[in-house]
């Protein structure tokens, strides 16, 4: 890192990070481990074994009170006071328009208190967003991004890895794929999630900031048998890539609404939120272009604005994201296209760097476990 880069919001494990050889770059203001060696070995760690990352660049704000869950119902497109305690639940700050101005997980903790974990590009507005909306509600909003850690282990050793730590090994043979609970590592106090990024089955680990440091080192230990490998950022995308995963930012931007990108699932037009009077009218018709999942020959990878052209060489779609896929050996990526294009097996084209190359219109995701 250079002087240029000393303003960077650094994470509480930035000196693990250093000790391990990291290389950094700057994530939405953050300063994060890239890579500690090579991308692909740290991939296929994550797909053969396990892998460490640091996820404290994630923003968590914390809702309270009698009515929190009405005042999330209101903010977001989903029904969080439908949830039970200990579960979790994908959803979509949208705003007055439809467009997406994030995705997120939220947790319910207990019957009056949810967590919310947002993305990092976004942390600070939306926290801002969430507390605005919830004005008038008898809740109590607290942005908790500052004081709280996250580490997540993916891999399909993760849960070997994890059971081995906890005082009873059933807190993890009995926690469910989107569902949380409180639970001590090493004598650490945690909210242990199980959700994943990566395709994998893996655990998230919320502790307070000042603790992170400790719960690294623990689990790297834990982890050498296994061999679990820290995970960087470069990777972190490729996995959830190839698990066919969307990012703010690429797959979801305020220019884009759920129902393009896939997620009328997530929508829940039967109660009142910002945005959901745009959205049942957009409900009414499909969308011009919708999100696909691609899949190529050889070895050239179609990246993020790359043109997706049809069989007469017309413009008819973008890529969002790309990649060769380190798992499968081919290039995939995730674009925009003519909804008349968009059913598997359809034959397109990219626009790689000047060369037309063939891509094929493939169901999501390219990997499963």
């Amino acid at each position: 890192m250079t002087a240029a880069h000393d303003h960077l919001v650094r994470t509480p494990l930035d000196a693990e990070h250093e000790a391990l050889g990291a290389t950094f770059t700057d994530f939405a203001g953050w300063r994060m481990p890239v890579r500690y060696g090579s991308d692909l070995a740290e991939h296929h760690a994550v797909r053969t074994a396990a892998g460490l990352f640091d996820l404290s660049h994630m923003g968590e704000v914390e809702f309270e009170g009698p009515q929190a869950g009405a005042a999330l119902d209101h903010a977001l497109t989903g029904a969080m006071s439908a949830m039970r305690v200990g579960r979790a639940k994908y959803s979509l700050l949208c705003a007055a328009d439809g467009g997406v101005l994030d995705d997120l997980v939220v947790y319910r903790l207990a019957e009056e208190r949810f967590l919310v974990v947002v993305n990092a590009a976004n942390a600070g507005a939306d926290a801002t967003e969430l507390a605005r909306r919830a004005e008038g509600f008898d809740v109590r909003v607290r942005d908790r991004s500052a004081d709280t850690a996250l580490v997540a282990v993916q891999g399909p050793r993760a849960a070997e890895i994890v059971r081995g730590l906890v005082p009873d090994p059933a807190v993890v043979d009995e926690l469910r794929y989107y569902a949380a609970t409180p639970a001590a590592v090493a004598g650490i106090e945690i909210l242990l999630a199980r959700t994943g990024y990566t395709g994998e089955d893996g655990f998230e680990l919320y502790v307070p900031g000042a603790d992170a440091p400790a719960l690294w080192r623990v689990l790297l230990d834990a982890g050498r048998p296994h061999d679990l490998q820290p995970a960087g950022l470069a990777c972190r995308d490729t996995l959830r890539l190839e698990a066919g995963m969307a990012l703010y930012g690429h797959e979801l931007t305020v220019d884009t609404d759920p129902f393009a990108a896939g997620l009328r699932r997530v929508v829940a037009l039967d109660k009142e939120f910002v945005g959901r009077d745009a959205l049942a009218a957009r409900a009414e018709s499909e969308p011009a272009r919708v999100l696909v999942g691609l899949t190529g020959e050889g070895r050239r990878a179609g990246r993020a604005g790359a043109a997706v052209l049809d069989a007469d060489g017309s413009l008819a779609g973008e890529v969002t994201s790309g990649v060769l896929s380190p798992t499968l050996g081919v290039p995939i990526a995730l674009a925009y296209v003519d909804a008349a294009l968009a059913a598997p097996g359809t034959a397109v084209e990219l626009d790689v760097r000047g060369r037309r190359q063939p891509y094929t219109v493939t169901e999501l995701p390219f990997y499963r476990r």
